[in-house]
């Protein structure tokens, strides 16, 4: 693109502003007025200061908006900042056109409005202007919303509220590459690591591949394995002795383990093995494995384990994920991507525009299978796998906490002659988590919280259920002079990623989080996880608590139960409770007996394949791995 080597100051300038016109008086009938005065000669742009132009919010479309002038009209183009910018950019846009950088196209001349058309002073029907486009960018915007958060976002907030989401040009800043942050953010073994031995692991399938107990017998390749050991890891979890062989030999695998089990190496350790024994032709815009993750929080997180384990190997790491420049993304991709880790949305977006294909794709991978499959992501998991561009001799790996029945029938059309997994208790909570349960009201909770926090506040975690109560209880707090941050769908992804690295990093001793945080988050050092408000259904309770207690590491969990909102759910509380060792409060107790409900469990681990295959105990379960 000749023009922007030529006009670099002046295109600096404008993505600096990050601002563009409003929409109270539609530019694209402005510029048409201001082109209808025969008699100027020249282009005035002081015309252009009588434009209304207000407060608005920064999109994606600053090149595309200078490639195709006028046919995108100037909201597409994010960098006016006040009246006077406004005119120059528009003298810079038309200046562009008359030296022929930026030509106007034959659909590009200027029509009479029609009703319901997203632009109607721009473009022809089948352009820009009609109302197809208008759909398809909604449906482009709605795809990349591409977390859960996100997804409820769409309803508006539990309490009613009904939002437009902020945007933002985000570029995110460039990942670590000192070998002590790299490494620095392992969660090492603790006192209870030994005791999960004994938990069992079954096994299920046609032949699966023998279980290995230690690290040296997995056939790492010998970089990957230097890696593990910076990494801290000096024994196997149970998950990653069965499903590292399983994946080695070749085979499909569904493995269903508690959170923090160590998912993550046992799909990431055999991978980039494989791709480095394995070695192929890097093509652009190819990925050779694709890692998908239903929120942006996990993928981020396996991304920085992916350049942990690759560290100093010649594999490219690449990540999509919505709320950040496509075109940085798509940059880092055009240099070359081995493995390529995404949320559904923005992966889906990549491929409908052609930007990456399957072609090449040698492991499928798909973490927190459950919650994409069942929380809305299976059309667009269905469109990923039985993508034209698939390559047909793949592995398709399937991961996740909970697997009930209807999703396996599910994952089923995903899989080929697949290894299932269970380690454990299927859907269960890690025993080395404290569950303490309080009744409470909605009255009485902020009190109860501080009480607590008054005795020790650092590396706590408080889940509640709307994002604007997380706004209000880290405002709250923060007035009391104990450092919050809070992250939920609505904030901006800079804001998400800057409220996780101040937590991390102790800068904020409290996180308050909605369901964003709740899934597969390895944040080291997280002492005290608080269900301010419980959640419905008791999947996500045990994904909450499991952000601490992690690798055999003690934790501990405090639960505010309201009998008026959360008597649901107290039958599947009690199980949980009760199977993995904790005490179960007499209003509890009692309350399970006179409700005798439940029902929102999705519990499930066995094979729904049938019971004809054979059962083999192996080994037990451990917790997950860091992330970077």
């Amino acid at each position: 693109m000749a023009y922007i080597a030529q006009h670099t100051d002046m295109l600096r300038v404008m993505v600096d502003h990050q601002k563009y016109l409003s929409d109270q008086q539609h530019p694209g009938e402005a510029i048409r007025q201001y082109r209808s005065l025969a008699a100027v000669e020249t282009y005035d742009p002081h015309i252009i200061l009588d434009m209304p132009i207000s407060k608005v919010e920064l999109v994606h479309g600053l090149f595309e908006a200078l490639i195709t002038w006028p046919r995108v009209d100037l909201q597409n183009a994010p960098f006016i900042k006040n009246r006077m910018d406004a005119a120059r950019t528009f003298r810079f846009l038309l200046d562009l056109q008359a030296t022929g950088i930026v030509k106007l196209s034959d659909k590009g001349r200027f029509c009479e409005g029609r009703r319901g058309c997203f632009n109607p002073y721009l473009g022809e029907l089948g352009d820009r202007g009609d109302r197809g486009y208008r759909s398809e960018r909604k449906e482009r915007r709605r795809r990349n919303n591409d977390d859960e958060d996100d997804l409820n976002n769409n309803k508006g907030d539990e309490d009613g509220e009904d939002g437009e989401k902020k945007r933002e040009f985000y570029i995110p800043p460039e990942p670590s590459t000192d070998e002590a942050e790299i490494f620095g953010t392992t969660i090492s073994s603790g006192i209870n690591f030994s005791k999960y031995d004994h938990i069992p692991v079954k096994v299920s399938g046609i032949d699966p591949p023998a279980a290995f107990q230690k690290f040296e017998d997995a056939k790492l390749r010998d970089i990957i394995a230097a890696n593990v050991t910076k990494s801290g890891y000096k024994l196997a979890t149970p998950i990653q002795k069965v499903a590292i062989p399983v994946i080695t030999a070749g085979r499909d695998l569904m493995a269903c383990a508690q959170t923090g089990s160590g998912k993550t190496a046992s799909f990431l350790l055999p991978i980039l093995t494989k791709l480095l024994d394995d070695a192929t032709d890097l093509e652009i815009g190819k990925p050779q494995a694709v890692i998908v993750s239903p929120t942006r929080e996990l993928a981020i997180q396996i991304y920085h384990e992916a350049r942990k384990f690759s560290y100093e190997s010649y594999l490219k790491i690449s990540i999509l994920y919505g709320g950040t420049s496509v075109k940085y993304q798509n940059e880092s991709i055009m240099m070359g991507c081995h493995v390529l880790i995404g949320t559904p949305g923005r992966l889906l977006d990549f491929v409908e525009r052609a930007f990456i294909t399957f072609d090449d794709t040698r492991f499928l991978v798909m973490d927190e299978a459950d919650r994409m499959l069942d929380m809305g992501f299976s059309e667009s998991m269905r469109k990923i796998v039985n993508h034209c561009t698939m390559r047909a001799e793949h592995q398709t790996l399937m991961f996740s906490a909970t697997f009930p029945e209807e999703i396996q029938r599910m994952a089923g059309e995903f899989l080929n002659n697949y290894v299932f997994v269970t380690i454990g208790v299927v859907g269960g909570a890690c025993s080395d988590v404290k569950q303490t349960i309080y009744e409470a009201t909605k009255f009485n909770k902020r009190s109860k919280l501080m009480e607590m926090l008054k005795e020790s506040a650092d590396g706590t975690i408080v889940f509640v259920e709307t994002k604007r109560g997380a706004d209000f209880l880290a405002s709250y707090l923060s007035e009391t002079e104990i450092p919050t941050t809070s992250i939920h769908g609505d904030r901006l992804q800079s804001q998400r990623e800057q409220a996780l690295r101040d937590f991390k990093s102790g800068r904020m001793k409290i996180l308050i989080a909605t369901s964003v945080a709740s899934r597969g988050l390895d944040i080291k050092n997280v002492k005290h996880v608080v269900n301010y408000d419980m959640p419905r259904v008791i999947d996500d309770y045990v994904h909450r608590i499991g952000r601490t207690g992690r690798v055999g590491n003690n934790g501990r969990a405090t639960s505010f139960f309201d009998v008026e909102h959360d008597s649901a759910i107290a039958t599947d509380l009690v199980k949980i409770l009760e199977g993995s060792e904790q005490q179960v409060p007499d209003f509890l107790r009692a309350l399970d007996r006179g409700y005798g409900g439940g029902g929102a469990s999705q519990f499930g681990g066995y094979d729904v394949r049938g019971s004809g295959n054979a059962l083999k105990d192996v080994c037990a379960v451990e917790e997950d791995q860091d992330w970077a």
